[in-house]
């Protein structure tokens, strides 16, 4: 019986407003080639200059990681030629990276595992190549933004490991400030190193490399694939090569790319254009002070403070931006639990149908909170006040003007739901004696009648009360 054995490395490019060691824009989705100059296309005599605020989000994310940051860190060449590479050498790091010997604390189904984090280094992107049928084009807008690779040691023993791993990256990246993430803009980037081995050994295995996986369920199912295929070549009696596979999401295998290269194919050297650099303590104090609560820690807080399900505090600490947005209706309208029904339930029900964020919304806090309180003083019920909010979504009204204009204030008068009842009763003399008979259910069946004939705006427990009473 084999077991996997896997390590990650995650590529974030850095939300900065220029590029790693030049003043381009960093920008996505400009026309091709217009944010480039003579530093980040390689023109002879140009030089580096790093971007400061560039190394101040790495270590935030280093110190997030629980890295430790070195005072003493250089950049290095990192030599090959391709195409999207216009100096045919990358700014990167090697022996003396920005941090090392991290950990993050991964929540699986088993319980909370330590995943040690081996390096967070920074370095610049490639540009981007564009291949069509007959030809291929660059463009290099890309070339010279600022990267970090987080690079985890072989701790992740499953896809499902590998993918919670990543989710929990990404919130922290997230919660950081420091990345959009964005996978389909090539913002964040995942490749995975996988080898098997038989259960009880200690030796790894020959790894793989995987690349070309542009969703995290993408790097679950390549995962899973090469996986499968490693121990059937091992069961075989095959050897494994070490070597680069690229995912085929089409058709959903892996296809070999290249054999694997080592540190030295790459001839790393100092980068004699850039100086060595030097961390003083109270420029890491600094940046340490400025880090936000972190998902984790909120998730927990969350749990205690607003006596909170886990999955409910899951759901809300997800987003930064989310978990904002429910505290500042607390504010507003101290009542967690309700708040935290409506919002993950109605309120990311639409977001997730229109595939927008918190942000895009134009639902503010105050809004929000001044239709629970309809509800809870009965200007309205629950039926209605769901209905309400997909309209003030969609159209920004107030609530008030809404249901004004729908005519939705509940139906509470004892006499007007006393007569639908008797009606409703009266025409469902198949209920009435299921009722009878102890079929419970036939209660609801008949609550429902009068809500439809209402139009759903009579109060359900008023009706159940009233319906009971007549049955007796």
């Amino acid at each position: 019986m084999y077991e996997p054995v896997i390590g990650l490395e995650v590529h974030a490019h850095l939300a900065t407003e220029t590029k790693a060691f030049c003043g381009c824009a960093n920008k996505f989705g400009v026309s091709p080639n217009t944010l480039t100059c003579p530093v980040c296309l390689g023109f002879p005599g140009s030089l580096p200059v790093f971007n400061r605020k560039a190394l101040d989000y790495a270590i935030k994310v280093a110190l997030a990681l629980n890295c430790r940051v070195n005072n003493y860190f250089k950049f290095d060449r990192k030599n090959y030629y391709y195409p999207d590479l216009p100096k045919n050498y990358q700014i990167s790091q090697y022996d003396l990276p920005l941090s090392v010997d991290g950990y993050l604390d991964v929540e699986l189904e088993s319980g909370l595992k330590k995943i040690r984090i081996k390096r967070v280094h920074m370095e610049e992107d490639a540009g981007k190549l564009v291949h069509t049928q007959s030809y291929s084009l660059v463009d290099y807008n890309r070339s010279g933004v600022p990267l970090i690779e987080v690079v985890t040691e072989p701790d992740l023993y499953s896809p499902d490991e590998a993918y919670c791993y990543l989710m929990e990256l990404k919130e922290i990246l997230e919660y950081l400030g420091v990345s959009d993430c964005d996978m389909e803009k090539g913002s964040l980037r995942c490749d995975a190193n996988v080898s098997v081995r038989l259960k009880g050994e200690t030796v790894l295995g020959t790894k793989v490399e995987l690349k070309n996986m542009n969703s995290f369920k993408a790097v679950k199912e390549a995962l899973a694939y090469e996986i499968e295929r490693l121990s059937g070549a091992l069961s075989k009696g095959e050897k494994i090569i070490q070597e680069t596979r690229l995912w085929d999401a089409d058709k959903s295998i892996t296809a070999s790319m290249r054999s694997k290269e080592e540190a030295h194919d790459y001839r790393y050297f100092p980068d004699p254009d850039l100086v060595s650099f030097t961390l003083d303590k109270s420029e890491l104090d600094s940046v340490k002070k400025s880090l936000p609560e972190l998902p984790r820690a909120k998730r927990m807080r969350f749990e205690k403070e607003y006596a909170l399900s886990g999955y409910d505090a899951g759901v809300l600490t997800s987003s930064r931006d989310l978990a904002g947005y429910f505290e500042e209706c607390l504010k507003l309208y101290p009542q967690p639990k309700v708040l935290s029904n409506w919002i993950t339930t109605e309120l990311l029900s639409y977001l997730n149908e229109k595939k927008i964020s918190i942000n895009e919304m134009s639902l503010t806090t105050k809004a929000l909170v001044g239709l629970l309180e309809l509800l809870d003083n009965k200007t309205i019920n629950r039926n209605s006040a769901k209905d309400v909010l997909k309209i003030m979504l969609d159209t920004g009204k107030d609530a008030n003007a809404i249901i004004k204009e729908k005519n939705l204030f509940e139906i509470s008068d004892d006499s007007a739901l006393d007569k639908i009842a008797e009606e409703v009763i009266a025409q469902n003399s198949q209920s009435v004696a299921d009722y009878k008979s102890g079929k419970e259910n036939a209660v609801m069946f008949l609550v429902g009648q009068v809500m439809k004939k209402t139009s759903g705006k009579a109060n359900p427990q008023k009706v159940n009360e009233i319906i009971r009473s007549k049955l007796k």
